[in-house]
């Protein structure tokens, strides 16, 4: 059974920052790729950043200068800080992690359920 849980999402000013928290956590799994994605309504989910087991990371299109994706593996935390936010930021945004069964090595992937992001003055 694994969990994936986003937190740290809400309102904030164009220009503002906030640091979204995933928890991807289970039993006799380890986690392997976790990423953050967003939708904004009409628009398709896009890619934020995702980060690898081994602590490679690649950005969306025009991300990766102001957010910045980042992972506690003691606390089973991935972190994605979002900095000089603008209104076009304002999205549902997911974080997806990728577990292996430590029996078999079987791959599980997991969406969390979403946290809301609103940028406006």
């Amino acid at each position: 059974q694994v969990r994936v849980v986003e937190s740290g999402g809400g309102l904030v000013q164009p220009g503002g920052s906030l640091r979204l928290s995933c928890v991807a956590s289970g039993t006799a799994v380890r986690v392997t790729a976790v990423g953050w994605y967003r939708q904004a309504p009409g628009s398709q989910r896009e890619l934020v950043a995702r980060i690898g087991s081994g602590g490679e990371v690649s950005y969306g299109d025009s991300m990766k200068s102001r957010f910045t994706i980042s992972r506690d593996n003691a606390n089973d935390t991935t972190y994605l800080q979002m900095n000089n936010l603008e209104p076009e930021d304002t999205a549902v945004y997911f974080c997806n992690a990728w577990f292996r069964r430590l029996s078999n090595g079987a791959p599980i992937e997991k969406w969390g359920q979403g946290t809301q992001v609103t940028v406006s003055s």
